[in-house]
């Protein structure tokens, strides 16, 4: 029997942070499933998710609190897996940057009870002018009586500046 487990870390970026974690995860007998990592404003930062044998996840949690000596803080999170209910589906949202964007996004999800299972934003400046252009990639799990025409409404009411694209992707 496996148990997954969730971890999250962040520490000053340095050549061979991904391999010292494959490592120890692999020597553990773990299996490294899914992940996001990225460089943020000099840190390295990520989330994965991996499985352990029952009988090696003591000792994997214990290899993973040694990280800290090297600077990477390291959290643990035992993790069960839930099917998503509802439909899956892509949003991109563009628009010009300003403080509050996201909050604005997610409050239109919450109220329509949408869940946001990937969040991927960035700020670049526009093709044409120098203005920064707020972007946002978004994985959701919506009702399956929420018309989809009803949340493109909802969100593009937020401005009129935002541009709102909603597809169905298959999702692995």
């Amino acid at each position: 029997m496996t148990q997954h487990l969730v971890l999250s870390f962040i520490g000053d970026d340095r050549p061979g942070l991904v391999e010292r974690l494959s490592d120890t995860i692999s020597r553990h007998h773990g299996n490294w499933l899914e992940s996001r990592m990225a460089h943020l404003a000099d840190k390295f930062a990520g989330i994965l998710t991996l499985s352990v044998p029952l009988e090696h996840q003591q000792a994997l949690v214990n290899a993973l609190r040694n990280f800290e000596e090297l600077g990477l803080h390291v959290t643990v999170e035992l993790a069960n897996l839930h099917d998503a209910k509802g439909s899956t589906l892509a949003l991109s949202v563009v628009g010009n940057d300003r403080p509050g964007i996201v909050k604005e996004v997610s409050q239109v999800l919450h109220s329509l009870m949408v869940n946001v299972k990937e969040l991927t934003t960035t700020c670049e400046p526009a093709p044409m002018s120098s203005d920064m252009l707020f972007k946002t990639e978004m994985v959701l799990v919506v009702p399956n009586d929420l018309p989809l025409s009803e949340l493109e409404t909802s969100l593009e009411k937020i401005s009129s500046d935002l541009m709102v694209e909603l597809s169905v992707k298959q999702f692995a």
